[in-house]
C-alpha cells in the first residue's frame, strides 16, 4: 500500500514499495509548509517539475544530505548534475522503469528558469510527472494551464490526479475541473493555491464542481492518504 502526504503549495512525499521521495520540494518560505527540509533523511528520489523557486524548492540541499536521485527534464538534470548531484534526465513523454515501477514526463504549459548571482542562467521545458507505485499511478501535473493532451492520460488509468486550481501562473478552478473530465482519475487532490495572493482558490468550489467526476480530497499540509 503507498502513502501520500501533502506538504503544502504543489509539495508532496511520496511512499510505497522501494520509494521514497519528494515531489516539488519547496518547502523553506513556502508559508503553507507543514515540515522543515532537514526532517527527512530516509530520501531515495526526487522529482523536480521544473527550475521556479517555488517547485524546485529545496532540491540541491536536501538532495546533497541524503543522496536521493532526481528526476528532472534532461536539461534541468544536467543542471543540477553540475552542482554533484545525482540527476537523472528524462523527457516529455520518455517512460522508464526504476526499481519501485515507471515514471512517465507528461506535458505542462508553463515557463521554467533559475537565478544565481542575481541573473537568470537557466531555462528549460517544464514537465508533469506519472508515476507508478504498487501498481497505482500517480499524476502530479505540475504548473501548467489546460492542455489537450491531458486527453491522452485516461487510458493510463490514473489512481490520483494533483492539480493546480489557483489560476494566474496555472489553470484556474473551471479549467482543472475540464481537466478531471480528460484524465478521468479515481482521485483528484488540489494544489498550487493560496499559498500566495495571486493564487487564491476556494478548494471546496473546486470540489463542489468536481464531484461527480473523481473522488476530491482536499488535504491539509500534512494531511496523507492512502492508495
Amino acid at each position: 500500500m503507498g502513502r501520500l502526504q501533502y506538504l503544502g503549495h504543489s509539495a508532496f512525499y511520496l511512499e510505497g514499495s522501494g520509494i521514497r521521495a519528494l515531489i516539488d520540494p519547496f518547502l523553506s518560505g513556502n508559508p503553507s509548509a507543514s515540515e522543515d527540509p532537514g526532517v527527512r533523511s530516509d530520501l531515495n528520489y526526487i522529482f523536480v517539475s521544473h527550475a521556479h523557486g517555488d517547485h524546485l524548492g529545496d532540491t540541491v540541499a536536501i538532495a546533497e544530505r541524503t543522496g536521493a536521485t532526481v528526476i528532472a527534464t534532461n536539461e534541468l538534470a544536467t543542471w543540477l548534475g553540475g552542482k554533484g548531484l545525482n540527476a537523472e534526465g528524462m523527457h516529455i513523454g520518455g517512460r522508464s522503469k526504476f526499481p519501485f515501477g515507471r515514471v512517465k514526463l507528461t506535458p505542462a504549459f508553463h515557463g521554467s528558469s533559475v537565478f544565481e548571482g542575481g541573473k537568470m542562467i537557466y531555462s528549460d521545458i517544464p514537465c508533469g510527472f506519472l508515476i507508478e507505485v504498487d501498481g497505482k499511478k500517480i499524476y502530479h501535473a505540475g504548473d501548467t494551464g489546460l492542455t489537450v493532451e491531458m486527453t491522452l492520460l485516461e487510458a493510463e488509468g490514473v489512481e490520483i490526479a494533483l492539480l493546480p486550481i489557483g489560476g494566474y501562473y496555472v489553470m484556474d478552478i473551471d479549467d482543472a475541473v475540464r481537466a478531471v473530465g480528460f484524465i478521468k482519475p479515481r482521485r483528484v487532490v488540489p494544489m498550487h493555491y493560496n499559498t500566495f495572493p495571486p493564487i487564491k482558490a476556494d478548494p471546496q468550489d473546486f470540489a463542489a464542481k468536481a464531484v461527480n467526476l473523481a473522488l476530491v480530497t482536499i488535504m491539509k499540509p500534512g494531511e496523507s492518504l492512502t492508495f
